[in-house]
C-alpha cells in the first residue's frame, strides 16, 4: 500500500529532526536534509507496516497547510509493499499438498518448488 503523510523537518545544532504528526511515535533524524528524508520514509513505512500487520487503523493524513512549525513541512511517500520486499525477506516454511503424479513429474524435471510457488504468488497478486 502507498500512503502520503506530511512530516516536519526542524534543524537542530547538528542534525535535522523529523516527526510525522499524524503517526504517534514516528520520530527520527538525519545528518542532512537528504538523509532526513530517507529516514522519515523508512520510519513511516516501518510504523505503517506494524499497523497493517496488527490490524490497527491507519491514521488520516493532516492537511499540510494546517501544520505549524519553525522548520519545514514536506510530504513523505511511504510504500509498505516495497518496504516489506526490501526488509522482510526471511523464509517462511509452508506445508501444502499436490497430487502425487504431479509431484513425481515435477521432481523428475528438477523443479524448484519454492521458486515456482513464489513466482505463482507474485503473478496472482500482481506483484513485480
Amino acid at each position: 500500500m502507498k500512503y502520503v503523510f506530511p512530516a516536519v523537518f526542524e534543524k537542530d545544532e547538528d542534525k535535522i529532526s523529523v516527526r510525522v504528526p499524524d503517526v504517534k511515535g514516528c520520530i527520527t533524524f538525519g545528518d542532512d536534509m537528504a538523509d532526513a528524508m530517507e529516514m522519515a520514509k523508512d520510519a513511516l513505512e516501518m510504523m505503517l507496516v506494524h499497523f497493517e500487520d496488527h490490524g490497527e487503523p491507519i491514521p488520516s493524513a493532516s492537511d499540510i497547510k494546517a501544520i505549524e512549525t519553525r522548520g519545514v513541512v514536506s510530504y513523505v511517500l511511504a510504500d509498505t509493499d516495497e518496504w516489506r520486499k526490501s526488509m522482510d525477506n526471511k523464509a517462511v516454511k509452508k506445508t501444502l499438498s499436490i497430487p502425487n503424479w504431479l509431484n513425481v513429474k515435477a521432481e523428475t524435471a528438477g523443479v524448484n518448488f519454492s521458486q515456482v510457488l513464489q513466482e505463482a504468488l507474485k503473478q496472482r497478486l500482481n506483484i513485480a
